[in-house]
């Protein structure tokens, strides 16, 4: 039974149906960027006073925390794999003392949606770069959005545009193209070799 839990399939033709494997892979990502989700916000926070004269320049930051949004589809090319893996990450970073409190799980929630978005569109049967890039940029602005109803809502419309904006161009290089590069690097070490994104090129 393990056996077949982490066997190949006989066909890279992506199924919706989820293997003992594809689910213990995606919780440890969501775990593993939980931890890093934590830590970024530490970060966040120290370097809150270099953006003083222009706060939403800081989103230049942002990517980071979409990641898991498109990296768990690319890796077990799943339907949910983008809003299981976004939502552990931010229950674990919350666990962890996010100093955003309980509203992460929000956000997890929601930017794990939006990351299916760039998958469902193609029926989850493509999985490249164009479907992380589209994936990325769906959950970042879903991202920008919530902060500025949430956090911003006093901003200057320019500000909002601007951190929109960069938001929007942070997500797609570091979750987009890193999601890839990450996939690719996994697949590299065979760390992937019971799934079809360590047989196929991502």
């Amino acid at each position: 039974m393990a056996e077949q839990a982490v066997r190949p399939s006989s066909s890279d033709r992506p199924s919706a149906r989820w293997r003992t494997v594809d689910i213990v892979v995606t919780a440890v990502l969501g775990v593993a960027f939980g931890i890093v989700f934590w830590a970024w916000g530490l970060l966040w926070a120290a370097l809150d006073a270099v953006f003083t004269a222009f706060p939403p320049g800081q989103a230049v930051m942002y990517g980071v925390w979409l990641v898991p949004a498109v990296l768990a589809p690319l890796v077990v090319r799943k339907p949910g794999a983008a809003l299981f893996a976004e939502l552990i990450a931010a229950t674990v970073s919350a666990m962890l003392g996010s100093s955003w409190g309980t509203l992460v799980l929000v956000y997890g929630l929601l930017q794990g949606l939006a990351g299916e978005v760039g998958f469902a569109a193609f029926r989850y049967r493509r999985f490249g770069w164009p479907q992380a890039l589209l994936a990325a940029l769906c959950a970042g602005v879903m991202a920008a959005a919530l902060d500025l109803v949430n956090y911003y809502p006093d901003w200057t419309g320019g500000w909002k545009t601007t951190y929109l904006l960069l938001v929007a161009a942070s997500t797609t290089l570091v979750a987009g193209l890193g999601g890839v590069a990450l996939t690719r690097a996994l697949a590299a070490s065979g760390a992937l070799s019971s799934f079809a994104a360590g047989r196929t090129r991502v």
